[in-house]
């Protein structure tokens, strides 16, 4: 098996275009973090496409892959279809990354967990993992999912969003003492309209 997906500029470049075509726009928009803002990415319609899926997976699991991450996982919806994607290709490149992620609120029936993914014998507590995001604005929907997963025992080493809107989230995690990078920034699409 090869021991690392092949992420080049062509491909960053084409997953760029795909972002643009799929997920980006402008229109008066509220954010996670309350803000409003003209212009917003729906990262959904890349993540569910199947050319935008593999590479997604090809780039964030580049980024991450010698990190030492035991598990990769971050908060619910947008962390989830990344996750299995990393996931998969970590198995395949030979370098298995388990996954998980966090709910915004418990379940109010079942294991009534925040944390989902895992097993019934395994734990965070002691793991070293990667919060992954499809879009950072403030940071704070990201660090929702870190304080969820430090609580459980983890040691986050990293975030990593698809995205970074520049609205704060790279000053925010320094702040918080947290190493953060993002795949691409918004000035990247804003600068092409």
């Amino acid at each position: 098996m090869p021991s690392s997906p092949t992420v080049s500029a062509a491909s960053r470049a084409r997953l760029a275009d795909i972002i643009f075509a799929r997920s980006f726009g402008y229109g008066k928009i509220t954010l996670a973090s309350g803000k409003e803002s003209n212009f917003y990415f729906d990262m959904k319609p890349t993540m569910l496409d199947p050319e935008g899926a593999s590479l997604i997976a090809h780039h964030l699991f580049a980024a991450i892959a010698d990190a030492g991450a035991d598990y990769v996982g971050g908060l619910e919806m947008g962390a989830v279809p990344i996750t299995g994607g990393v996931c998969q290709l970590s198995f395949e490149m030979g370098k298995p990354i388990r996954g998980f992620f966090v709910r915004k609120q418990a379940k109010g029936h079942g294991a009534k967990k925040l944390v989902e993914g895992l097993t019934k014998t395994e734990s965070l507590s002691g793991k070293k993992i990667i919060i992954v995001e499809d879009v950072t604005t403030s940071g704070e929907s990201a660090y929702k999912a870190i304080e969820s997963c430090r609580e459980a025992g983890a040691d986050v080493i990293l975030v990593v969003s698809l995205v970074d809107r520049q609205d704060g989230a790279e000053e925010f995690f320094l702040s918080k003492n947290v190493p953060f990078k993002s795949l691409y920034q918004a000035s990247e699409f804003l600068s092409r309209s």
